[in-house]
């Protein structure tokens, strides 16, 4: 089942996707509808429809890093033996259809096509299997990177979490419907040349295991973002300018479609 977190009358709440319908529902958000349901009050087409991030105010935004193997190899890296952490706070989320605003302080902005995870319930030393079992559904991500302010320092929170500068959305899938995200294919467009493309059968650590071993140091709570990694660059890839069109899309999860604009420095 597919659900989204829309943005109507002013206010957040939760649908179900049917197509071209988007159903609204008594609940207040994706993450709620796909939990509990909720009672239908209105309906809209999905082309009028203002997604919103899927989930509006997790607890936890947990992104890992060096995840592919494509990636790794490029990189000339080893294959790590864990998994590799940094965070990211809910500011830094916006929505699958929002202009993204281009720092003025950085010169070298790159976009990341990524797996994103919900999580659904409370979970705390859980094994793979209970882990999967907890997952509400997957969605596009897009972790756009401040590389200049990432490698300041051998630590890269600071060039990871710019205020509104991670796409998420407009989908929430249920991990059913895409076999658990074990082979979806993800891609990242710029002006429409692709400038990312790979396969979730990539990754080094599965969605589940990376719940899994989440959850051994931290008590995840429902909303809960786990970003997977993301895969090798094409040779078009470069850095981002104000004017494109960001499309960041993941099959089965639908696309995020994002303009890029500069930031307004005279305010």
């Amino acid at each position: 089942m597919i659900h989204a977190t829309v943005r109507h009358q002013g206010r957040l709440t939760g649908a179900r996707v049917e197509g071209d319908r988007v159903i609204l529902l008594d609940a207040a958000d994706a993450v709620e509808a796909a939990l509990r349901g909720g009672a239908p009050w209105g309906e809209i087409d999905t082309a009028s429809a203002h997604f919103a991030r899927t989930s509006p105010a997790p607890e936890h935004v947990l992104c890992i890093g060096l995840n592919y193997r494509s990636h790794i190899e490029q990189l000339g890296r080893s294959l790590p033996e864990y998994p590799t952490f940094f965070a990211k706070f809910a500011s830094t989320l916006t929505g699958p259809r929002d202009a993204i605003t281009l720092p003025s302080v950085s010169r070298q902005v790159q976009g990341e096509v990524e797996l994103a995870v919900i999580v659904g319930t409370s979970l705390h030393r859980a094994n793979p299997s209970e882990a999967a079992a907890a997952i509400a559904g997957f969605s596009v991500a897009n972790d756009l990177s401040m590389r200049d302010w990432q490698h300041r320092t051998s630590e890269a929170l600071q060039g990871k979490v710019f205020d509104r500068s991670t796409p998420l959305g407009p989908f929430l899938v249920g991990a059913d419907d895409v076999d658990g995200g074990r082979e979806l294919e993800l891609s990242f467009r710029v002006d429409g040349v692709l400038w990312q493309t790979g396969s979730t059968s990539d990754m080094l650590f599965s969605a589940a295991e990376l719940v899994s071993y989440c959850s051994q140091f931290l008590t995840l709570r429902p909303g809960d973002v786990i970003l997977t990694g993301t895969p090798g660059v094409t040779p078009a890839a470069g850095d981002l300018r104000p004017g494109s069109v960001l499309e960041t899309a993941i099959e089965g999860l639908g696309v995020s479609v994002n303009p890029t604009v500069a930031e307004d420095v005279t305010s």
